[in-house]
C-alpha cells in the first residue's frame, strides 16, 4: 500500500537537521515480511539473523508470564525491584549501581544524551553496533572510527590521545564480527584513560564469551570497583531468549546511574518483561546448557568454512561471521538465501564481503549449509 498524500498540498515541514545524515537501523527481516514478500510458509522459514537463541527461554519463563498476562490493566512496578534483586544478586552489585532499559540499545541512548553533545567526539570501533553512532548523530557528535576490524586497544589509546573523546565504545564480544577483547588488556586500557572520559563496555553477548574462554571473562563488578568512568552494558535478549521482551541494563558508579536516570521515561519495561527476565536471571543452568549446545554446533561452521574454501572469524558469541572471497557477493548469496526462506545477515553495509549467521539448531544449521554450498 502506498502512503497516503494530502491531496494538493505539499509538506513544508522542518525536522532537526542532524537527522539528514542519519540511515535507519535495519534490524534482519522478520518471518512475517518473508512470507508477504515470497509467499513462503512460515514453517518453512529460518531465521539466523538477529542472533537470538534458538532454544527460546527457559520453561519456567513461559510458565511465570503465562501467570500474569491477566494483570495487564495496571502498570507495572515502576520500581522494578524484583528484576533489580535478581540482578544485584547475580552481578553481586547494589541496587545504586543499575540501571533497566528497554533493551540495552535504551540505556546507550541515555548514555549519549547524559554525557555528550554537538561538540563531542565519540570513539568507536571501525566495524560494530551500528546504534553507537546512530544515537552519536542524534545529537551532533563527532565519530572518531579505529581502522583494525577487531578492537586494537593500542589503536583506540593513540586514537584517545590525539581525538580527547567524551565516549568510548568497547563492545566485548563484538557485534558484528564475534571477536572479543581480552579481560586484562581492557582493565588496562581503561587505566590509562582520564576520569572524564565516559568508556562503555557493552556486554550483550558475555555470557557466551566467559563460557568459551575465562581470559575475556569482563567482571561488571570488578569493573566498576576499579573504575569510576565505566559502565557495563547486558541484556536478556541473547542467551537468555527474551528478544521479544525488550530488556536490557547498565551497571555503574552510583553518580553516573543517577544521571542516567534523569532520563528515563516512566514505566519503560512492561509487566510481561519484568517478569520474564526476573526468572530468566535466575535459570543459568538452562543458559548454559543453550550456550554448550551453541559451541557445539559453531564446530559445523567451521567444518563448513573449511570445506568451502571461505574464512571465518573466530567467534565469542551465539553467531558466526562468514567472510567471501572475492568470486563470491554477500549481497546476492543472502538475497538468494532469502528467496529460499533462509534469513542471515548481510555485513556489506558494514564494508565487508561477509555472512553474519546466528548459530541455529542442528536442523536449522543443516539446512544452511545445504543452500549455502549449492550458491558457492
Amino acid at each position: 500500500m502506498v502512503g497516503i498524500l494530502c491531496k494538493g498540498r505539499k509538506l513544508n515541514m522542518k525536522f532537526n537537521k542532524k537527522l539528514e545524515n542519519i540511515k535507519t537501523y535495519e534490524a534482519g527481516k522478520p518471518i512475517e515480511l518473508v512470507v508477504r514478500e515470497f509467499g513462503i510458509a512460515a514453517k518453512d522459514i529460518v531465521k539466523l539473523a538477529s542472533n537470538e537463541n534458538p532454544y527460546g527461554c527457559a520453561p519456567k519463563v513461559q510458565e511465570a508470564v503465562s501467570k500474569i498476562v491477566a494483570n495487564m490493566a495496571l502498570y507495572p512496578d515502576d520500581s522494578m525491584m524484583k528484576l533489580k534483586l535478581a540482578l544485584t544478586n547475580r552481578f553481586d552489585i547494589a541496587e545504586e549501581n543499575l540501571i533497566i532499559g528497554s533493551g540495552s540499545d535504551q540505556v546507550i541512548e541515555f548514555i549519549m544524551h547524559a554525557k555528550a553533545s554537538a561538540s563531542s567526539k565519540i570513539l568507536i570501533n571501525s566495524v560494530t553496533f551500528a546504534m553507537y553512532e546512530i544515537y552519536a548523530k542524534h545529537i551532533g557528535a563527532e565519530i572518531v572510527r579505529t581502522s583494525s576490524q577487531e578492537h586494537d586497544l593500542n589503536e583506540f589509546y593513540e586514537l584517545y590521545k590525539s581525538e580527547k573523546p567524551d565516549v568510548i565504545f568497547l563492545c566485548t564480544p563484538n557485534n558484528p564480527t564475534g571477536d572479543a577483547i581480552d579481560a586484562k588488556a581492557m582493565m588496562d586500557f581503561i587505566s590509562k584513560i582520564d576520569e572524564d572520559t565516559l568508556v562503555v563496555v557493552d556486554g550483550a553477548y558475555m555470557e557466551y564469551a566467559a563460557f568459551k574462554d575465562e581470559k575475556k571473562a569482563v567482571s561488571p563488578k570488578d569493573l566498576i570497583k576499579e573504575f569510576n568512568n565505566v559502565i557495563y552494558l547486558g541484556t536478556f535478549s541473547k542467551a537468555y531468549g527474551l528478544g521479544g521482551m525488550r530488556v536490557g541494563y547498565g551497571i555503574s558508579s552510583p553518580k553516573i546511574i543517577k544521571e542516567l536516570y534523569k532520563l528515563r521515561p516512566p514505566f519503560n519495561i512492561t509487566t510481561l518483561s519484568l517478569e520474564a527476565a526476573s526468572v530468566a536471571v535466575l535459570e543459568q543452568e538452562f543458559v548454559n546448557e543453550c550456550i554448550s549446545l551453541c559451541f557445539s554446533e559453531m564446530k559445523r561452521y567451521e567444518e563448513f568454512a573449511t570445506k568451502q574454501k571461505i574464512d571465518i572469524i573466530e567467534s565469542y558469541t551465539n553467531f558466526v561471521t562468514l567472510c567471501l572471497n572475492k568470486n563470491h557477493n554477500s549481497t546476492q548469496i543472502s538475497d538468494a538465501l532469502l528467496r529460499q526462506g533462509m534469513i542471515v545477515r548481510d555485513l556489506s553495509g558494514y564494508g565487508m564481503n561477509a555472512l553474519r549467521v546466528t548459530v541455529g539448531t542442528p536442523e536449522q544449521n543443516s539446512r544452511f549449509f545445504e543452500l549455502t554450498a549449492e550458491l558457492l
